[in-house]
């Protein structure tokens, strides 16, 4: 599980952890609610994850005004001087969970062995974190069957235009090759 995350949230980058509270520019969700933000990298334990499939929960806990800036001038030997302020416009959040919507629920006890129905066609083992060029030369290997159901997946869920483009060329050169 990840221990910290880096997330972004109006242009800016935050390395966060569960339960850490801190101040970023003004969002415009309410205060109480809860919103996801875009997760960059999940990290801990030594290993880390460029491409996360998991989600961070925050919750806005209040919209403050930051410190305030003083802003002088002034031009030498003309007595001319102006002084202006400034307040940022702030929000406080706090991360309530990192993953936590991904993490396996409880295993129900199993009934009576059901029978063997056939299985469901199933993408390759380990196809959420092939890369576009990974999935362009291994494709050529894969089953009709694997093929689309790596396809339907890709629609889904990642909807990457060079994974698409390289699985209809493969189903395409496979069914030319069978028919």
């Amino acid at each position: 599980m990840a221990t910290y995350a880096i997330i972004s949230l109006g242009g800016k980058q935050y390395r966060v952890r569960e339960g850490e509270r801190l101040l970023v520019d003004r969002l415009g969700t309410d205060e109480g609610t809860t919103f996801h933000p875009d997760v960059l990298f999940t990290g801990g334990e030594g290993n880390g994850n460029l491409s996360p499939r998991v989600q961070v929960t925050a919750k806005v806990v209040g919209h403050v005004r930051g410190d305030k800036v003083r802003i002088g001038k002034r031009r030498p030997k003309s007595g001319y001087r102006r002084q202006t302020g400034f307040r940022a416009a702030l929000s406080r959040i706090e991360i309530q969970s990192i993953g936590g919507t991904s993490k396996p629920a409880a295993a129900a006890p199993k009934e009576e062995a059901a029978p063997a129905e056939p299985r469901e066609a199933q993408p390759p083992r380990g196809y959420a974190d092939f890369t576009v060029a990974d999935i362009n030369e291994k494709s050529k290997r894969w089953k009709l069957e694997q093929l689309e159901a790596a396809l339907e997946f890709e629609r889904a869920n990642a909807n990457r235009k060079g994974a698409i483009a390289a699985l209809e060329s493969a189903i395409a050169a496979k069914q030319e090759k069978e028919g």
